[in-house]
């Protein structure tokens, strides 16, 4: 896993061959990064990082000035995966969250400027994510919300809905 840019550009970290997490790819990470440079100021701004399994995505907000992100993961060795991630940069700007992603949406009265979910493609639940996040008012004003999913998934008619881009496999739909 890399980090693409920001404080800990270039900082590599060995995913355990062990996990069954499917990290989102560099190219496709690297893309999302790109589009969000021209959506969203993420200096200085909360991020929300659901179904975090390596962490790459938390890392990378990190790396690029967020304040602080929260990342939830309910694997408990994803989980230990990222709190040393998290504490061999030394950093407290990331609290990695051991649980599951819908009770926490449930139980959170937080808001966020940047919300990513990436859960398993084959989620049966998967199309609830985006209007879960929204009827709990998750997002902040102007936030942006990106779920990462498989191409058996269209949210083109959700009202939040603003685009979609594809690498490959990967389908990052982005809402506000």
């Amino acid at each position: 896993m890399r980090v693409i840019s920001g404080i800990y550009k270039h900082r590599r970290f060995e995913i355990p061959h062990t996990f069954s997490a499917r990290p989102t790819t560099d190219f496709a990470k690297e893309s999302l990064f790109n589009i969000l440079a021209n959506r969203i100021d993420l200096e200085d701004a909360t991020a929300l990082d659901l179904f975090s399994g390596t962490g790459s995505i938390s890392i990378e907000l990190v790396s690029r000035g967020c304040a602080h992100v929260v990342s939830v993961e309910n694997n408990p060795a994803h989980h230990s995966f990222i709190c040393k991630v998290m504490e061999t940069v030394k950093t407290d700007k990331c609290i990695p969250v051991k649980g599951d992603v819908f009770k926490y949406i449930a139980s959170c009265n937080t808001q966020f400027d940047f919300i990513f979910a990436d859960p398993p493609y084959q989620l049966e639940n998967i199309a609830e994510i985006p209007d879960l996040i929204f009827e709990g008012n998750l997002l902040a004003p102007d936030g942006i919300f990106v779920l990462e999913h498989g191409k058996s998934n269209d949210f083109k008619d959700h009202p939040h809905f603003t685009d979609m881009k594809v690498y490959g496999s990967v389908h990052f739909t982005f809402f506000k």
